[in-house]
């Protein structure tokens, strides 16, 4: 199952003005001739269509999208797409994210794609995040869950595992159905009696859940961020860097 595309007008809708904002400002970035990672989501699919209405005037960019919504999208707007081959390298990724600290780490996968998210980021040269005000904590946990993307047979042994450190994992559903990644496999959903501490904590709880067979990933996209694009509603853009 993937995410939706975003087809109806509302607060974080592809024409909220600030979704709309970061998209439009995002646009600049992309350099004619760019290899271009498709993040998910909402503002990530305003992007996606910007930048396919600039393709339509002859603009010359080919994409690697991070989910199956992502990919329709980008098909339905006549955006060239690639393999990532061992040849690829892209020049930048254009995604969201669920959450945001102030040293720009980040949890990302509340919609589900989050092991290609990391993989064409990983595979990018820069990562550009795309989010409302909305999505800025103090520190991670604070809004809600933790992704883990894990195995379907191993979900009995993960569920344990992640319950030892400290975490009350849920498998995700969807309109009434166990929720399945574009992957195939499961993701479990876990809560926190208190969010991540700091930086320190989140790279340890990370390093942690990914000893466990099975897992395939967590949400914790730690240090990945070049830079965070902020919209607001008034159609203003705000930028945040890592600090030096």
């Amino acid at each position: 199952m993937a995410e939706s595309s975003i087809k109806n007008a509302s607060k974080g809708g592809s024409d909220d003005p600030a979704v709309m904002a970061v998209a439009t400002r995002v646009l600049d970035m992309i350099a004619e001739g760019s290899l271009v990672g498709l993040g998910s989501g909402r503002a990530s699919h305003a992007f996606i269509r910007a930048l396919g209405a600039r393709v339509k005037q002859g603009f010359r960019v080919h994409g690697v999208p991070t989910s199956v919504a992502s990919q329709k999208l980008a098909l339905e707007l006549g955006i060239p797409l690639i393999e990532l081959t061992e040849n690829v390298e892209l020049d930048l990724t254009i995604d969201g994210a669920d959450e945001v600290a102030p040293n720009l780490d980040m949890i990302k996968g509340w919609g589900g794609a989050l092991v290609r998210e990391r993989i064409v980021a990983s595979a990018s040269k820069r990562q550009v995040i795309l989010i409302g005000p909305e999505k800025l904590v103090k520190t991670l946990g604070e809004r809600g869950r933790i992704p883990v993307e894990t195995i379907p047979l191993a979900q009995g042994y993960v569920t344990r595992k992640l319950k030892a450190l400290g975490l009350t994992p849920t498998v995700r559903l969807a309109d009434g159905k166990v929720f399945i990644t574009d992957n195939g496999n499961l993701t479990l959903d876990c809560a926190s009696s208190h969010p991540i501490a700091n930086g320190h904590a989140a790279r340890e709880l990370e390093a942690k859940i990914l000893e466990i067979a099975g897992v395939v990933d967590t949400g914790l996209f730690l240090g990945t961020a070049e830079r965070i694009l902020i919209g607001h509603d008034d159609g203003s853009v705000a930028e945040l860097f890592p600090a030096k």
